[in-house]
């Protein structure tokens, strides 16, 4: 139920972003103002945050809010063991990745965070999946987000943990470490790796 409330939350707190950008009077603004100050104050509540936190991690919206797209990418050696990195944010892990960058593709966006997570030169041989992050039973979160998820292979390098990483190594699809699930699920590494291994065409949402 605080899922799906947050959801609707998500939706309603862009839609007064959309109204504080293309209103025209101060009338309208202060109504839309008054709703985003509800909604913060709803989403606070279910994500046990603070109101201000939430305001600060959200930037002010100067035009109609989109989506923010995450990249990751799947690495597999020799082995078929996934490569994973340990976030310093939770202490669990991941495979890398991170918030796609203004002015990098997104094939740019994944193998420069694969580089700087783990120390490996990476190139992509195919993308895998889009998730939209609400259909995938993530913990609760205050933005709305699409992962787009790369097979990647290593071409040069060595295994050596980015500065905001605790390690980076490499674990077999039945033995993982605990999983960062804000980042990713078994569920997907599941089934990014039955994607890799076979034909299937992009999986998405």
């Amino acid at each position: 139920m605080a899922r799906a409330t947050l959801e609707q939350l998500k939706r309603l707190k862009a839609l007064a972003d959309t109204g504080l950008v293309y209103a025209e009077n101060g009338y309208d603004k202060e109504r839309y103002d008054q709703i985003k100050q509800i909604v913060l104050g709803l989403m606070a509540e279910i994500t046990e945050t603070s109101v201000e936190k939430l305001t600060t991690s959200f930037s002010q919206v100067t035009e109609y809010p989109t989506v923010k797209v995450d990249v990751r990418g799947l690495v597999l050696n020799e082995k078929n063991e996934i490569l994973m990195v340990k976030e310093s944010v939770d202490d669990k892990w991941t495979i890398p990745g991170g918030w796609a960058d203004i002015g990098d593709t997104p094939s740019e966006a994944v193998l420069k965070e694969i580089k700087e997570e783990t120390g490996f030169d990476t190139e992509i041989i195919r993308l895998l999946a889009i998730y939209d992050k609400r259909c995938h039973p993530h913990p609760p979160e205050q933005y709305y987000i699409y992962k787009l998820m790369f097979f990647c292979k290593i071409t040069g390098g060595e295994l050596s943990h980015g500065f905001d990483m605790q390690g980076a190594d490499f674990f077999p699809l039945d033995n993982l470490p605990e999983l960062s699930e804000d980042r990713i699920l078994k569920s997907q590494l599941e089934h990014l790796f039955s994607l890799a291994k076979g034909k299937a065409d992009v999986y998405f949402d």
